[in-house]
């Protein structure tokens, strides 16, 4: 006869820690008047592609733009503290909306709180919005870590990302650079990132609102010599 299995035993398990489907990578970039997001559509089970159309920009109101990696339950349930406290500020009819600012101080406590109970939520999550007519563009991490920057990136984009951000970044760029500065760190991601696919979102927020595309294919080029010889030295291969 099998054992009992009760809260206390051996052969339980608990599976809070272990990320289980996942989402890899998060960019962001301020440009004159806004802020632009971007990530794939893609949800991992394990290590199989398995979800590959799995929204991961999300908005938190009309001003205000989230998106995640990692586990996505766990992303599931921070946007539902989310709408919990955008409903009950909407019952206090004050006209008053949470800008991103608000909302990127409460997710640092959210995760900081759930840290110190061993039970962490498992996400990097990039808030984007406006505050005062400037945008703003902040960055919260598992154990509460949190920073506002000019450009961000979550992920696998940490590494293959923020180099390039680092290089062709500018304050004053516009919406059209900002969007090809993304779409090229994404398409290198794709190329690196066994996480990633080439079907994207990308997410705008302005001080007029906040609007998230529909996903789309990205374009890419596999002719290159240094993907058909992995010794070549020019620039791409490993």
């Amino acid at each position: 006869m099998a054992p009992k299995l009760t809260a206390s035993s051996s052969t339980a398990k608990e599976l809070t820690t272990h990320p289980i489907v996942t989402g890899s990578s998060v960019l962001a970039v301020k440009f004159a008047g806004g802020v632009m997001m971007a990530s794939d559509t893609l949800a991992s089970y394990g290590s199989m592609a398995r979800f590959p159309d799995v929204q991961r920009l999300r908005q938190v109101s009309d001003g205000v733009i989230i998106g995640a990696s990692g586990e996505m339950s766990d992303f599931d349930f921070a946007m539902r503290l989310l709408d919990e406290l955008r409903v009950e500020s909407e019952c206090a009819e004050d006209g008053a909306e949470l800008d991103a600012g608000e909302v990127h101080h409460y997710l640092t406590r959210v995760m900081y709180n759930r840290r110190n109970k061993f039970n962490p939520l498992w996400n990097q999550l990039v808030v984007a919005g406006t505050k005062d007519g400037k945008p703003v563009l902040g960055v919260v991490d598992q154990i509460g870590t949190a920073f506002e920057a000019d450009f961000t990136a979550t992920g696998f984009g940490k590494h293959m990302a923020v180099p390039q951000m680092r290089e062709h970044w500018r304050a004053d760029m516009t919406e059209g650079e900002a969007r090809e500065l993304l779409e090229g760190c994404m398409r290198v991601l794709f190329y690196r990132d066994c996480r990633t696919i080439n079907r994207m979102q990308i997410a705008k927020v302005t001080a007029t609102g906040s609007v998230v595309s529909p996903a789309y294919s990205l374009d890419t080029e596999w002719s290159l010599k240094s993907f058909k010889k992995e010794a070549s030295p020019e620039d791409g291969s490993w």
